[in-house]
């Protein structure tokens, strides 16, 4: 529906609309403003303060391209847990097994303990499938929630997020309780390597094909990014004026921005709702406006607000639409892939939500009130990814990017490109790429990068194919060794233990 007729039509639905505008200079602001609280998060004496914590990860090695070998990874970020088997075969190469695990409400926000039993449950169940659980392979753990980094193998829990409220947990070493929890069965060995958060292992994903990737972005049910920062402005990190690694990592934790008040200039009363009726209110302001999560509920209080002045859905028979979280977000990308002027998806939407007697002009409304959601949510979007791409002052840069709204919304990828480039004038040059499966392959690539070692599976996985490396077809780990194997020098282990396995490995092997 052209704005001039919606505004006829729909004038209350204009002026909504028209409340989630963001002009250049508005954006400005916003970039400005994240500026701001990157630098805060990053110097030690405003650390505390900042919106945009900029936590450190420890992750200070990168992949070369050569890493080689099975590796286990794990990936919680959200109602489903992901453990996956990643065999990297060749620098284009990973074959990966997964199996997905539903986490229930119950355990959400239940004892941490019984959420990290049931963790170590589903890796030994995944595991026995594969006849790895003695294998002791390396582990990399994807924990998609604020940590801070105390090394590559420790992190403490800020804060829950997503839905989770498990109790004992925060503040806890993640990786000390899942320790605990898998020495507690019995049954299993896996050496964990390394804990990373979702944008990381998106970044490490993304620069195992692309040594110019030094920002990665998650835009899913949540929203968050990283990207590469020299070692010595990381005030936070004990050792940033010693380290001889030059770069690190950086969590940015970017869905608290405006947490300070930074976007007030911009919410609307349908944001503060949103934000009141959330599981933390007042928190993760900026992932509020933007992430899949909540992108639909403010949808849904947009339409809420107009059944009630009479002006939408007028003959609707359904009032599900006034149950909270009943507009899923996923509904915003199957509306807007309608062609302009139809409503062919939109009619499939409210007809799976029961919604019967809506007028084509009802639904045509109802996709603009979508685009206008899904615009904004972009626009800010594209606000965090350009003051990173300041930040680091790179001139050609990839940007690794995963997660629901990026991969499925029709015109998401667009909107980023055409709002990037108005902010950017030209100063940069960039490429967005999907990073598939960031958080479950860069899990394992991170853990190859911390193991730093040549392929030599004891079994070979039933669906992978035998590395280009050898003449032929190997099938047992003593002829693998008669290969010749190219690898990269060993990076520092986080502990003595792994060093040991490392000597002990070479000494076999060679």
């Amino acid at each position: 529906m052209a704005m001039g007729k919606l505004e006829k039509k729909f004038p209350e639905a204009y002026e909504i609309c028209r409340q989630f505008e963001l002009d250049e200079g508005a954006m400005r602001k916003i970039v400005q403003a994240m500026t701001n609280e990157i630098y805060m998060g990053l110097a030690k004496e405003t650390h505390s303060t900042a919106s945009i914590k900029c936590f450190q990860t420890c992750v200070q090695d990168f992949p070369t391209g050569n890493e080689r070998g099975r590796y286990l990874a794990l990936d919680l970020g959200g109602s489903n847990f992901r453990v996956l088997l990643a065999n990297l075969i060749s620098a284009k190469e990973i074959d990966v097994i997964s199996k997905t695990y539903a986490i229930s409400k119950a355990i959400m926000e239940g004892p941490g303990i019984k959420l990290f039993d049931f963790l170590a449950e589903s890796i030994a169940q995944f595991c026995k499938e594969h006849k790895i659980e003695n294998d002791n392979l390396p582990l990399g753990f994807t924990f998609s929630f604020p940590c801070k980094h105390i090394g590559i193998d420790q992190g403490i829990l800020v804060t829950w997020t997503k839905g989770f409220k498990s109790e004992g947990v925060v503040n806890k070493n993640v990786v000390e309780m899942l320790r605990e929890a898998i020495s507690r069965r019995g049954d299993l060995k896996v050496d964990i390597v390394a804990i990373l958060n979702d944008t990381t292992g998106t970044l490490m994903s993304c620069a195992f094909q692309k040594q110019n990737c030094k920002i990665g972005m998650i835009l899913g049910t949540g929203t968050n990014a990283c990207y590469v920062e020299k070692t010595s402005n990381v005030e936070m990190f004990p050792a940033y004026q010693t380290s001889t690694k030059p770069h690190m990592i950086i969590n940015c934790e970017w869905g608290a921005f405006g947490e300070n008040g930074e976007l007030d200039f911009v919410r609307t009363s349908y944001d503060k709702a949103v934000d009141r009726e959330s599981l933390y209110p007042t928190k993760q302001v900026f992932e509020k406006c933007i992430s899949g999560k909540y992108m639909g509920e403010l949808v849904r209080h947009i339409l809420v607000e107009l059944m009630d002045k009479g002006v939408l859905f007028k003959d609707a028979t359904s009032q599900i639409l006034r149950e909270r979280e009943k507009f899923d977000t996923r509904f915003l990308s199957e509306i807007e892939s309608d062609k302009p002027g139809q409503v062919r998806n939109a009619c499939k939407v409210m007809d799976e939500l029961g919604v019967r007697g809506t007028s084509e002009e009802d639904l045509l409304c109802l996709r603009h009130i979508c685009q206008t959601i899904s615009t904004r949510s972009a626009k800010l979007a594209a606000c965090g990814l350009v003051s990173l791409i300041k930040k680091t002052k790179v001139k050609d840069i990839a940007v690794g990017i995963d997660g629901s709204v990026y991969c499925f919304h029709p015109h998401y990828h667009r909107l980023l490109m055409e709002n990037m480039k108005l902010l950017l004038k030209d100063s940069a040059k960039f490429k967005l790429n999907l990073s598939k499966d960031g958080s479950g392959r860069g899990a394992a690539l991170t853990a190859a990068v911390y193991t730093r070692r040549p392929p030599s599976p004891p079994k070979a996985l039933s669906t992978e194919k035998q590395s280009s490396s050898c003449p032929k077809a190997l099938s047992t780990e003593k002829q693998s060794s008669s290969c010749p194997l190219k690898a990269s020098a060993p990076a520092s282990m986080p502990t003595v233990r792994r060093f040991i396995q490392k000597v002990v490995w070479t000494f076999r092997h060679f």
